[in-house]
């Protein structure tokens, strides 16, 4: 008790920072500006009761849950649904997906009384939890209130284990609030072990990632922005890209240009803040460049496409031949890998994927990923890759078959649920 008041004091010592830093990341991208109340459990009350709710951070927790999602609702069409997330990229991917199929809000900050104000509103029978977002307060008052508890897709880095020591007593009380814990992989379930989950609750899951169902308007949005591109030039995609990363992309693809002079680059920088320095630092390069937001698509002049935009990115995998999957030439931790594979995508990483450590040695194993040492390693790859098409067709062969033989996420992750709720009914 001592600990979480402890934990908790600090919280309130440090919300003004908090905000601040969120005002300081709304002068970038205006949408920190908006809904402030809600991050303090202030909203209009919805009259809802018994809702399951899910909750994911952010973008790519979003897309995650996609699949699981609408399993739930299929599985449970008498429910209301409520999704809250943390970030505003998260939010507008929501409300993009399922619009006025679900309740919408943000998740609250970590004080009790905030958590206790959302859980009034929202009155969730089952609480699923995507990844890694372990919360002490709001873990003890979900189960304070006989709140059933499925930590979705858990994973859990060396790095974030690390980040847990300050306060893992409290951390350690609070995964054992969870009724179950679905682990993606072997090494994130020694992890949240150690991080103290209660291994009669614990089981490797799998990643709910290999689930995702690629949109036949993705392919076919695909390639009608690369015939009007150009069909016979070579293009690729550097996503989810981050400052740091930008520098080594646009290096990289003035390389590609000298082998391949009508080459096309489609970057797309993984947060909005970065949409016009990264268009600027193209055009500074010296690269014809246009953007999804003013020109809508590329034409066969254009060197360099900046998708200034969320929720597209897979399409544009469907328009390249190679992949640079960003944050790993930084320490990021790396993005989903997942997307390309999806698509037979042969796909390139830096050194730095410890947020997604066993797909990516799987994917490398298999043949369908190929890690650089740094940066200067890039454009010479991406040459050989678009040089060599039996080895692009072989690596995106090799991502498809890992696709095939890791699907099941869902279905596991939807026994579990079911389990969970019958044992709290």
């Amino acid at each position: 008790m001592f600990q979480r008041l402890i934990y908790t004091l600090t919280l309130y010592l440090l919300t003004p920072f908090v905000l601040y830093r969120l005002a300081a990341r709304g002068f970038k991208y205006h949408g920190y500006f908006g809904r402030w109340r809600e991050r303090f459990g202030f909203f209009d009350d919805p009259h809802i009761r018994d809702s399951i709710w899910i909750h994911a951070v952010s973008l790519g927790e979003v897309n995650a849950a996609v699949p699981l999602i609408e399993a739930l609702m299929r599985r449970y069409r008498d429910s209301r649904f409520v999704i809250t997330t943390v970030t505003p990229t998260g939010s507008e991917r929501v409300q993009q997906l399922f619009g006025e199929r679900v309740f919408h809000v943000y998740l609250p900050y970590d004080l009790t009384p905030a958590v206790k104000r959302f859980l009034d509103r929202v009155r969730p029978r089952l609480a699923v939890i995507m990844e890694t977002e372990i919360w002490p307060n709001l873990f003890m008052t979900c189960a304070e209130r006989g709140i059933a508890i499925v930590i979705a897709n858990a994973r859990l880095s060396q790095k974030s284990l690390r980040g847990y020591w300050p306060i893992q007593p409290l951390a350690r009380r609070a995964v054992r609030c969870a009724s179950f814990v679905a682990a993606q992989s072997s090494s994130d379930y020694e992890r949240l072990r150690q991080l103290g989950a209660d291994a009669s609750r614990l089981a490797v899951v799998g990643n709910l990632k290999f689930d995702m169902a690629v949109p036949a308007c993705a392919r076919e949005r695909g390639a009608a922005f690369r015939a009007a591109a150009g069909d016979a030039r070579p293009v690729w995609i550097a996503a989810s890209t981050h400052e740091g990363e930008e520098l080594a992309v646009l290096k990289a693809h003035a390389a590609v240009l000298r082998r391949f002079p009508d080459a096309l680059l489609l970057i797309a920088p993984r947060h909005p803040e970065r949409f016009k320095p990264v268009a600027a630092a193209c055009r500074a390069y010296g690269f014809r460049t246009s953007t999804r937001s003013e020109e809508g698509g590329a034409t066969p002049a254009c060197q360099c496409f900046v998708i200034d935009s969320m929720g597209e990115l897979i399409q544009f995998y469907a328009a390249a031949d190679v992949a640079f999957v960003g944050g790993s030439l930084v320490p990021v931790g790396g993005h989903n890998l997942l997307e390309p594979a999806a698509l037979a995508r042969p796909a390139i990483v830096g050194p730095q994927t410890f947020n997604f450590e066993e797909v990516t040695e799987d994917l490398i194993a298999a043949g369908a990923v190929l890690r650089i040492a740094d940066g200067d390693a890039l454009g010479p790859t991406v040459v050989r890759l678009l040089s060599r098409d039996v080895e692009r067709r072989s690596m995106g062969e090799a991502a498809h078959a890992v696709m095939e033989r890791e699907r099941g996420a869902v279905e596991r992750t939807m026994t579990i649920v079911e389990r969970v709720l019958k044992r709290e009914a």
